[in-house]
């Protein structure tokens, strides 16, 4: 594809599509900046070399994450959505990422950690009923 005057061109087409996308955590809950924004930017850069896209703009929150991609016409803005969010998600579980104060910390389906007391070592617990 070539660029003219910030239009591309194929061999029947012209073209300048945009698509503005934020992904957001799961109930909002807040994650380190740093850390994850840097992570799905490498992860995000992986898949719009296979979908032939090119970032125009990467920015985000503790929260929430937007990007800004330029995609030919034979791209569906769907399948570039659930590509962008299957890899991260799977990407993002098997990373080691330091997480803030909060129980979840991932980008699209983010899972909420809950820490169970110990158990009695007696056997006995207030929360089981008889039987």
């Amino acid at each position: 594809m070539e660029i003219s005057n910030g239009f591309r061109t194929g061999r029947h087409v012209v073209f300048l599509m945009h698509a503005h996308l934020v992904f957001v955590t799961k109930y909002r809950h807040p994650c380190s900046p740093n850390t994850h924004l840097r992570r799905i930017e490498e992860i995000m850069c992986g898949v719009y070399a296979q979908f032939e896209t090119e970032p125009e703009g990467f920015n985000g929150e503790t929260n929430h994450v937007h990007l800004l991609v330029i995609f030919p016409p034979k791209i569906t803005v769907s399948k570039l959505i659930n590509s962008l969010k299957g890899v991260s998600s799977r990407l993002l579980r098997g990373a080691p990422v330091h997480r803030a104060a909060g129980p979840s910390c991932d980008v699209t389906a983010g899972r909420r950690v809950v820490a169970l007391p110990p158990r009695p070592e007696d056997g006995a617990s207030a929360l089981r009923s008889p039987r």
